[in-house]
């Protein structure tokens, strides 16, 4: 309060000075006709109107604009007369062109807060649903492999007559389920990193799309050594401002629900588009796409999987992590089913800059 008080003041004082030094110039030049005067002075008004917070200070202008124009540019020079043909006109004039400039203004700040507040609520509840729906993920994707893990540990803790084939899947299992939960924690300190920013934005840097890309599929493989991929992209050389380690997150997880819930041995398709304002994602797999019910809700943290996929290993988190990760960024993602599967569509914009140089 205080800083907008010195702030109105000090422009206030300033678009007056301004003001009557211009109006000194043309004087000085000869230019001696009030009319000329006095619009310099009603432009000062209306900027001091503008710029400044309720009615004083437009107010105060215009009574110092009525007497500054008295004083200074009527004759007698540099003495008041009040009684000059039009000057109660003047007068009353500025007056008008400032209370409407100052209430119109007032009421336009107003209405910005009143948005800027609405959409910052918007905001916030989307965050409440965000967590909320995590929340409702967490308990079924990272409760069901702990149980199979205690429950494939105790069973070869406590039975010695297991082969050793048996033995083998079990041991896979419990390196399977351990390698998810370490997939969801990281995903988790994802959202944890973003939602902690207090500018609400991730560090991006220029970054070649093509070894984001590649460092991500080599980053999957090492999990998945089975999973195909195609990869279509322009021979064009891509740079994006981005965080490199976010967006891979993001591929990967696409990448490895296409591979866990589809249901196809088919290769999955990594589709890299170049538009003028931004550059397309594509993840399509070629299964038993989505069911239509979990479209709408598929980024909300809620469960992904088909009736006949992994149990274990719902879509939820990974997906709520996708959306979040890609706002941040100031993109867009969707999902939604083709012909022959399901397909994932993400979109991240250029630098303002760099379309402009396009």
């Amino acid at each position: 309060m205080k800083k907008t008080f010195f702030y109105d003041t000090a422009f206030t004082i300033f678009m007056l000075v301004a003001a009557t030094a211009v109006s000194f110039c043309f004087f000085q030049l000869g230019n001696k006709n009030v009319a000329n005067t006095t619009v310099v002075y009603t432009l000062a008004l209306i900027l001091t109107a503008l710029r400044t917070s309720g009615y004083v200070y437009g107010i105060a202008a215009a009574l110092f604009c009525v007497f500054a124009v008295n004083y200074f540019f009527t004759y007698p020079y540099f003495k008041f007369n009040f009684f000059l043909d039009g000057y109660p006109v003047t007068f009353i004039g500025m007056l008008i062109i400032s209370v409407i400039t100052s209430a119109t203004t007032t009421a336009l700040k107003r209405q910005r807060r009143a948005i800027a507040d609405r959409e910052k609520a918007l905001v916030e509840a989307d965050r409440e649903k965000l967590r909320a729906n995590l929340l409702r993920a967490v308990s079924h994707d990272l409760r069901t492999p702990l149980t199979s893990i205690i429950s494939a540990s105790s069973y070869l803790e406590n039975s010695a007559e297991l082969s050793d084939a048996e033995r083998t899947e079990l041991l896979s299992n419990i390196r399977e389920d351990s390698q998810w939960l370490l997939n969801m924690v990281e995903n988790l300190l994802t959202v944890t990193r973003i939602n902690n920013d207090a500018t609400d934005k991730v560090k991006k840097s220029p970054e070649v799309v093509e070894e984001v890309v590649s460092e991500a599929i080599q980053r999957l493989r090492k999990r998945l050594p089975d999973i195909r991929i195609r990869v279509n992209m322009p021979n064009d050389f891509l740079m994006l401002s981005m965080d490199p380690t976010l967006i891979e997150q993001v591929l990967i997880n696409l990448l490895e629900n296409a591979f866990v819930h589809s249901g196809s041995a088919d290769p999955i398709d990594l589709v890299i588009r170049d538009k003028d304002e931004c550059i397309t994602f594509s993840v399509r797999d070629h299964g038993r796409g989505i069911k239509e019910s979990q479209l709408p809700y598929i980024f909300e943290g809620q469960q992904g999987a088909s009736e006949n996929s992994d149990s274990r290993k719902g879509m939820g988190i990974g997906l709520s992590i996708c959306k979040t990760i890609i706002q941040a960024h100031g993109g867009q993602i969707t999902a939604s089913n083709h012909q022959n599967g399901a397909e994932f569509t993400f979109t991240l914009p250029k630098e303002k800059e760099n379309t402009a140089n396009a």
